[in-house]
This record gives C-alpha cells, structure tokens and sequence, in this order.
C-alpha cells in the first residue's frame, strides 16, 4: 500500500478455495518494510490444506475494506469468492523453491585467477607478458593460476571465507577466460584438471565451497564446432548451433551474433537441443568428476529461460546442494521462481552501497528505502541465496569509488554481512587493493605482508565472522532510520543483532546496549561520520 496510508491493521482472510465461501480464517499482518513508495505487510501461514484462496481486509477509521481481484472495494461477497479471490490452487512439492542451506551461512571471496596467486613454478610461463604488480591493459597475463589458490586456503579460510567464486578456468587465449574453446579441460595457463580436483577437495577438507563459472551464453571462436561452421558453411553439422545471417560466416562483416561487439567470441543458440545436451553434459561433468558446489551463470539474462530450466533440472538431479547464481543486473524476478536459477548477483545491492558511500546521493532514509525494496523483489528462498556484492571484475573497486576511504568501505562491508543474503569480497579488498574499469580492476593480490594493513584486515576478519551467528543466516530483519543514521536489525528467536550507520557528515549521539561484536569510529557513546557499530541483545 501507499507508505502515506494511514490504516489501523491489515489482516488476510484465508481458506480452502473449495469452503471458502463459507468458511474463512483471519489473520492480522505485520508492516516489515517500506521503501521510497510502498508499506509491505507479510504474514506466515501454516496451511493444513494447501488449495488456498485469500483476500485482504483493510480497518481504518473504524471502517472496513477489502482488496481481492476486483480491486479495492468497501464490501465482499465471500459467496462469488471463486470469481475474485486471489489463489494459490494447489502449492505443489516441486514448485517450492527450496533455499540451499549452506547458502545461508556463505562468504565468497571472488577470484580472477591470474592475479591472485602463482603457485607452479616451474610451469612455461612464456606466456607472461607483465611482472607481478604491474598495471594490466586487457592483454595482461601475470601468471596467477589454480594450485596457487591451493596453497593460499588455509589464509582464506582465516578470513573467513568458506565459498570461492571463481572466474572462467577452461581453456582460452585470453587471461579472463570468457572466450573458451574447451569446457572440459582447465586452460594451462592455470593449470591441469587435476590441480582442479586437488583444489576442490582441499577446499571441502576445510568445509569451504567451490563455484565455478559457466560461460554458456557464447563461445571461442576457436571452438571446434565453430571452425567446422567457418570452414564449410550452411554443411556444417554444427550449423544451427550459433546464429548466422546467410549461408557462411563472414568475419569481416561479423554477420553472425556474438557476444556485446566481439567477433571472437560468437553467442551459443541456446534454443537449440544439440547445444543444450552440449552445454548440460559440461555443466554435469564439473559436478559429477569434479564434486563442484555451484555454477555461476555468465551472461544469464541473454540465454532462453527453457534452456536454464532444462539445466537446473540436470543439476539439482545430481546434486540439489549445487547453487545456481545468474548473472543478471536487473530485476531477474522471471529468472526466480525456482525452475531456473536460485539467485543473482546481487547488483542492485551493489548500487544502493554505491549511492550511499560513494555518489552519496541518498541519505539514510533513501539507503534504507532501496535495501527494503530490494528485498521486496524476490521470495524470501531467493534473498537468502542472493550474492551480494560490492563489486568484481566487471566494475570499478568499490575502494576507488569512495575515493579511498577505508571507514566508508568497512561499513559498507558490515552492512553487506548484516544484509540477507551471501556477502561476496573481491579478492584484495581486505588490502583495500584499488582500481578503476576493467582492466584495471583485476590488478595483482600484494602478498608482501610488510604493506599489509593488519588493523584493516582485522576488522574486515570479525565483520565476515559474524555471517556465522543465526540471526544472520536464519533471523527476520527490519530496515530503519532517522534524520542521521540508518539501522539494519535481524531478530532470531530470543535474539537480535543490530547495525547502526552514520554517514550524516556529523558525529551522532548513540547508546548501544548489548555486547559489542563490531565497529569503527565509534567514540564512547558517540558514532562518528563515516562509522558504523553491531552489537548483540
């Protein structure tokens, strides 16, 4: 309802569709969320039958209306109920989306593995064209590859860190990988197939996580099934596997569909059967050779919704713990109703942290507003699997953004933690490692220690501890404000944890009560610009 309405109580009426013409129950709803437009009021119902019809009632000033199909109307006639009520006609096993448990209590840490970390020495690395630290241009390649993660877990693992996203790793001529010519061989810049194996069951002895990314949506150029389509045209076998305009390709006038601009890496015609089976034996091979825990899904908005929903098929058949994360900036509610995938990155998380610390173009109140009305996207399955984020090798560094301000990083950190959902730190954020677009985001990890901030890190470190206590990975929460500061509270059973924000530009008196679990800027009983504090009752 409008967030002006003034109303005294919300209640749903509620039955079997078949009785409820004459047999109602009632139930008062809560308000949990406002945003810049909206009050949102919710309610849990425990249903012994699940053909349910409902209606809602609306009391204000003593009198009474109803919103049904028809609209807002002053009366209802439960009688022709079967005409206009809303229905859920039959809330079918296979139709809930059931939310990945080890979801709830994930921190990712995303790797673009060429900067991160080299661990085979002795590898060819004639390939290596920049040392390690350099600034990269889009051609770059410093030699970061898999058993250097390996070695590196047990520090992640310290931070805090039990789910690795990891971008592309098959093999490609590029050093981001999207542009690959084999999906079942890990690209030797980074590695063999059994240095993968290796990291995958490291990381699950020290019950860490590993995604990986799916590039389903195009391809190499240099893909096999293409080159025999260069090669002989509308004969190829593999003809309709790709989306081309006359009888051959033509390079110079690229007059076949690719990916944004780039004539070397054409789209994938996910309409096609050939090509789904194609893609869904590559999906199942990682999980069933490799034990995998998820698919990140490159460019996910732009492939068919009935190729996504043949792969989640596959995939949950094999192994229902594997997430599905798409890669959709917008509004993927389509995408979300649990027959294709189980989340997205969570980008519009992204830009609301950006409006508040960087942009600053919305006070507490409009920070508070976008959060809760990103929670109103989705069901509450979809916003505990999200993955939020505050940036990756697709954007600037959320550090260069706040113009280097390490304060506003870290409560946008905390608040990424507090928030439903995963929270996901780029690798070098606990380093405040900046950079700006693409390439240059996707500098080299620093692991000279002497350049470390350790108090930095620190802090970094108990924020990321905290996604293991249950009012993070299971409570309710509520988003608040006042004229100064913004409040996020997640409540389990007898407790609560809440996070307090201050980006007013001016120190505001606060009196937390509780035990402190977290802060910065915090001054006695005052919270400093910039600052934030989470305390638990």
């Amino acid at each position: 309802m409008d967030k002006e309405d003034e109303v005294d109580r919300v209640e749903v009426v509620y039955g079997c569709k078949y009785k409820y013409h004459s047999e109602q129950k009632t139930a008062v709803m809560k308000e949990k969320y406002k945003d810049n437009l909206f009050k949102y009021y919710e309610i849990e119902l425990e249903l012994e039958d699940v053909r349910l019809s409902y209606v809602f009632k609306i009391w204000r000033n003593q009198k009474t209306y109803y919103f049904s199909e028809d609209g807002l109307t002053s009366a209802y006639d439960f009688k022709l109920s079967y005409y206009n009520s809303f229905q859920l006609p039959y809330i079918n096993k296979n139709d809930i989306h059931e939310v990945v448990e080890w979801m709830r209590g994930a921190v990712f840490y995303e790797i673009f593995i060429d900067r991160f970390h080299q661990g085979l020495i002795h590898k060819d690395t004639d390939y290596i064209n920049l040392e390690w630290g350099g600034i990269p241009n889009p051609k770059s390649f410093t030699g970061g590859d898999i058993p250097g993660i390996t070695q590196k877990l047990d520090y992640l693992k310290e931070l805090g860190v039990n789910g690795i996203y990891l971008t592309p790793v098959f093999e490609s001529i590029s050093n981001h990988k999207y542009d690959i010519s084999n999906y079942k061989k890990i690209d030797r810049h980074f590695g063999t197939n059994e240095d993968l194996y290796k990291l995958v069951n490291e990381a699950h002895q020290r019950g860490m996580k590993i995604v990986l990314d799916a590039v389903f949506n195009h391809c190499s150029d240099l893909l096999p099934q293409f080159q025999d389509v260069l090669e002989k045209g509308r004969e190829s076998a593999y003809f309709d596997w790709f989306m081309i305009d006359g009888d051959r390709i033509d390079t110079q006038n690229i007059n076949y569909e690719v990916f944004g601009y780039s004539e070397y890496m054409p789209k994938l015609n996910t309409n096609n059967t050939e090509v789904q089976e194609f893609l869904v034996d590559i999906a199942l091979f990682w999980i069933k050779e490799y034990d995998i825990d998820g698919w990140r899904l490159d460019v996910s908005d732009e492939v068919s919704h009935q190729f996504w929903r043949r792969l989640r098929e596959a995939v949950k058949k094999v192994k229902p713990a594997c997430v599905i994360i798409g890669e959709n900036w917008h509004d993927a509610n389509a995408f979300l109703q649990g027959d294709q995938y189980d989340s997205i990155m969570n980008y519009a998380f992204t830009k609301a942290c950006l409006d508040y610390y960087a942009f600053q173009t919305v006070n507490a109140q409009g920070f508070a507003e976008k959060l809760n009305h990103l929670l109103m996207r989705n069901s509450g399955q979809v916003n505990a699997m999200m993955l939020n984020l505050l940036d990756s090798h697709d954007t600037d560094r959320f550090f260069t953004s706040v113009n280097k301000n390490k304060d506003r990083l870290l409560s946008a950190i905390a608040v990424m933690c507090v928030y439903v959902g995963a929270p996901c730190i780029y690798y070098g954020t606990e380093l405040y490692l900046e950079g700006g677009y693409d390439p240059d985001n996707r500098r080299c990890f620093d692991w000279d220690e002497s350049r470390w901030d350790l108090p930095f890190m620190q802090k970094i470190k108990n924020l990321l501890s905290l996604k293991q206590k249950p009012e993070l990975q299971k409570g309710e929460i509520c988003i608040s404000y006042d004229e100064n500061l913004c409040y996020i509270i997640r409540t389990f059973e007898n407790s609560e944890i809440t996070l307090i924000l201050n980006q007013s530009g001016k120190t505001v008196p606060i009196r937390p009560t509780g035990t402190i679990l977290a802060q910065n800027k915090l001054l006695e009983c005052s919270l400093l610009t910039d600052g934030f504090v989470v305390y638990e009752n």
